[in-house]
């Protein structure tokens, strides 16, 4: 909450009126008098959903150790600190409003292009870094991807969601905060460079094909957002509705290179978008779905989009020139395709897909669009990657009692070949490769946790680097050259 702590005795929260007043005594100060976020993140229902009430309460009891939350459990009641946690996960009474004198108020600058080096400030393969997401203190690690070891650690806006996205040469990294807080970074002077916020609640951001430009997905305004990527100025604010005028929240917003423009899922309408950029304007393609999707893959060469279902059972394949559904995807438990994968098989490409609510990965004949196999795991999974050099596919189990497990694959017999299990009782969770594939990442998910360096091919550990609750890594090469057993 706020940084200034009252020697105030213990109060008590009766009313709506006083507990909209101990919030403002308390918590405006680092997230706003409206709960739009400041220093701190903002403090909606909408920001909150991945933090129950009752954690909530312990974080205003006891703060966030390593962050600017203190503790309010000596200053206030227990009562009071149910009530204001209470408050913070109710709508609130205006619809908050984040338009373009908002954007433009948000932006940070402090570096323009061309007034830092264009040398880094290091040595060593700018190709080969890894950039590992701490979500324990809101934090990112700069890794060596040759000698595997921390070159840098910065803190990061909070929670940030969705990947980070690469320039094309690799220098400047983009992040996306939950809280619509866009920052771009140079990889070479380790410094942030530009930052805007672009909504109240984001779900992704993405970079173009030529890295001229960013785009925005959000859930709160329903927009999307383009921005000049030199120094993250505003140049559209592109309002998600349908012909009705029905509007939409955006799922998410991919880069698709080979079409030079974006795919936006929608949350809220029957429709994907495709979205070019001509002339400095954005012009937008409307799809029309069978149904609701809410999560996207492309096949590398981004002639088809295979989307999935609401009911969370099928995926639907999309001829992205055409618009038209081809195809109509049997997947037991709504399938993760955001993590989805492609490699050769027998001759053919397949792509495969971990599931959240059900033990399985589904193999697809990305030919014919039918399932060849349906491979039982331990549990249901989130992310799943490979690489062209490696003989292997990893797929966590991260949802259940196994969530400490991690299944390797043999991407030739389509079976689990070893079923790893680094530290019982922790989450295991998201790999990945190096740019030549010979060795790779695992985190474990904890507080107290590292990220596990193995070797690709004998799959032996080689050490392990304690880190604070790391999640995604992502290793420069792989993601801007679209390595197939990365995500995209």
């Amino acid at each position: 909450m706020g940084a200034s702590l009252l020697a105030a005795p213990a109060l008590q929260a009766d009313t709506g009126a006083q507990t909209e007043a101990l919030y403002q005594q308390h918590c405006a100060s680092c997230h706003g008098s409206d709960r739009l976020g400041g220093m701190g993140p903002a403090l909606l229902p909408e920001n909150l959903s991945r933090l129950r009430q009752a954690e909530a309460e312990s974080v205003i009891a006891a703060g966030r150790p390593a962050t600017q939350m203190p503790a309010f459990g000596d200053t206030l009641s227990q009562d009071s600190v149910t009530a204001l946690a209470s408050f913070i996960y109710q709508p609130p009474e205006v619809t908050p409003v984040w338009g373009k004198q908002e954007i433009l108020a948000s932006h940070l600058l402090p570096y323009p292009q061309g007034s830092l080096p264009d040398e880094p400030v290091y040595d060593a393969d700018m190709m080969n870094l890894f950039l590992v997401v701490e979500i324990g203190d809101h934090h990112v690690t700069i890794l060596d991807g040759d000698k595997m070891e921390p070159i840098h650690r910065f803190p990061s806006r909070y929670a940030l969601h969705g990947g980070p996205k690469y320039s094309p040469d690799g220098r400047y990294v983009y992040f996306g905060s939950r809280d619509g807080w866009i920052t771009k970074y140079d990889l070479y002077n380790l410094e942030v460079v530009a930052e805007v916020r672009a909504g109240i609640n984001m779900r992704n951001i993405a970079v173009s094909a030529d890295g001229n430009h960013v785009m925005a997905a959000n859930y709160l305004p329903h927009t999307l957002v383009l921005f000049d990527a030199t120094n993250l100025e505003l140049m559209e604010i592109i309002p998600v509705e349908n012909d009705a005028g029905d509007s939409s929240r955006v799922s998410a917003v991919y880069a698709a290179p080979p079409r030079d423009s974006f795919i936006a899922a929608l949350k809220d309408i029957p429709e994907a978008w495709e979205i070019s950029v001509k002339d400095g304007r954005a012009e937008v393609r409307r799809m029309q779905t069978d149904t609701w999707l809410d999560d996207f893959f492309f096949d590398p060469g981004y002639e088809h989009l295979i989307g999935a279902a609401r009911d969370g059972k099928h995926g639907y394949v999309i001829n992205l020139d055409t618009g038209n559904t081809i195809a109509k995807l049997p997947l037991p438990g709504m399938p993760h395709l955001g993590s989805g994968i492609t490699w050769e098989y027998q001759g053919r490409r397949v792509m495969a897909t971990p599931h959240f609510r059900t033990g399985a990965v589904s193999i697809i004949d990305m030919d014919n669009w039918e399932v060849i196999k349906t491979l039982e795991t331990e549990g249901p999974g989130f992310f799943m990657r490979s690489h062209e050099n490696s003989p292997y596919a990893w797929v966590d189990v991260f949802f259940g009692p196994n969530r400490d497990k991690v299944h390797v694959i043999d991407k030739q017999s389509l079976e689990i070949v070893k079923t790893l299990q680094p530290a019982p009782g922790k989450v295991a969770a998201h790999v990945e490769f190096d740019r030549y594939g010979k060795k790779l990442l695992l985190s474990v998910w904890d507080k107290d946790g590292a990220v596990i360096v193995y070797d690709a091919n004998t799959l032996k550990e080689e050490k392990r680097i304690p880190m604070n609750k790391p999640s995604g890594k992502y290793n420069v090469w792989n993601k801007i050259n679209y390595e197939e057993g990365t995500s995209h």
